[in-house]
């Protein structure tokens, strides 16, 4: 069933059509109200007891379990995906006869890291380019082989919504005993995950994006062998066992957390981001990932036929996420036409050589509409 338009729950101005959740998502008006009334707290701190302090990140840390389908022991908070790269990148080794897969034109915080471990064990980067007529799933299973010893992926392309098959590529990599990375920013939320399916070594996301939460605060899922005997990237004081207790922090121990709270970057409590991401989780998980995917693949097919008959070239529906597409844009106007969409109020995002158009619940056909009324004014001119 789908999602009636939302766009009473954000502030969002009539004038406005904006199209770009790829890029920072609107606040909803209660995840905005959650952070000012955080600040507020913050701003009186003899009100904050023992539980504020440790109490919403355990209730945020099982609300994301819930929307990959994890358990909650598996969750650590992270101010980033490089942080959570970074994490992987030191629990990974590689040797200098395997070989590292990654996509033509990745998302950069899902590319550095494996450059430097590819440097540091002698790993050979294998960069997988998308071939005409065929889907990235098909490309990237033909380079796996008993060499691969990593693989690190999106659910789709950041620039286009190019779909990966993840449960696919997942079963062929456990079968050479290789690891699997991802960086989810650009689906989880909008696209449904099932961890227990995929099995990846580690997912990292923002919490910005799809998930509608502030910047920030992002998350780290990490497979239970790492959860055990992983190696975090800084000892902070909180990630140790028994640190709820302040009047004991100087019993200094060498025992983590359960979990992947070893995991956890240090002063990841927030008293404003904590509970505007619970705010935000909470009614991303009361839509329901999967109808949120069904209500934005209808306007995104809408986008598709229109640009389509406009003469644009799109990735086919078969072929991407429903949440976003890419339109190839001729190289000469793409700045041109990215200016004069904004001075029109119209916001979309410029990525190589697409425009990138990702609509949300706050959007509806007409906006689809003025994007292409104003799109066509352009050709005609």
């Amino acid at each position: 069933m789908l999602i009636p338009n939302q766009k009473h729950l954000f502030d969002i101005p009539a004038d406005v059509t904006f199209l770009n959740c790829s890029y920072v998502s609107p606040l909803l008006n209660r995840v905005k109200q959650s952070g000012i009334e955080g600040m507020a707290k913050r701003s009186s701190p003899w009100r904050i007891t023992m539980d504020d302090w440790f109490a919403p990140s355990e209730e945020l840390r099982a609300l994301f379990a819930s929307l990959i389908n994890a358990d909650k022991e598996n969750v650590a908070f992270i101010p980033a995906v490089s942080y959570g790269m970074a994490i992987a990148a030191k629990n990974i080794s590689l040797r200098a006869n395997q070989k590292i897969i990654l996509l033509d034109q990745q998302y950069p915080s899902n590319v550095y890291p494996w450059r430097q471990l590819s440097i540091e064990s002698g790993a050979e980067i294998i960069t997988v380019k998308k071939q005409p007529g065929r889907s990235w799933t098909e490309v990237i299973l033909e380079k796996i082989d008993e060499h691969t010893g990593l693989v690190a992926l999106p659910n789709c392309h950041w620039t286009d919504g190019s779909w990966v098959d993840l449960e696919k590529i997942g079963q062929e990599i456990r079968k050479r005993n290789a690891k699997f990375v991802i960086d989810a920013s650009q689906s989880l939320g909008a696209y449904p995950l099932d961890i227990n399916k995929i099995k990846p070594d580690f997912l990292a996301t923002v919490g910005y994006k799809w998930l509608l939460g502030p910047y920030g605060l992002g998350y780290l899922y990490c497979d239970q062998k790492y959860c055990e005997t992983g190696r975090p990237i800084e000892n902070t004081w909180i990630n140790r066992r028994g640190s709820e207790d302040f009047s004991r922090l100087a019993d200094y121990t060498d025992e983590f957390k359960s979990g992947a709270r070893r995991f956890d970057a240090g002063e990841f409590i927030d008293f404003a981001r904590m509970p505007m991401a619970i705010t935000a989780l909470t009614q991303v998980l009361n839509w329901g990932v999967i109808r949120i995917q069904e209500t934005l693949s209808e306007l995104t097919s809408e986008i598709e036929i229109r640009a389509q008959h406009a003469g644009y070239e799109t990735p086919e529906k078969k072929d991407r996420v429903g949440h976003m597409i890419g339109i190839k844009v001729p190289a000469e106007q793409i700045s041109s036409v990215s200016k004069k969409l904004s001075e029109n109020k119209i916001y979309v995002s410029i990525r190589g050589t697409s425009m990138r158009v990702a609509p949300y619940l706050y959007n509806d056909v007409e906006d689809v509409k003025r994007l292409f009324e104003f799109l066509d004014t352009q050709a005609s001119g």
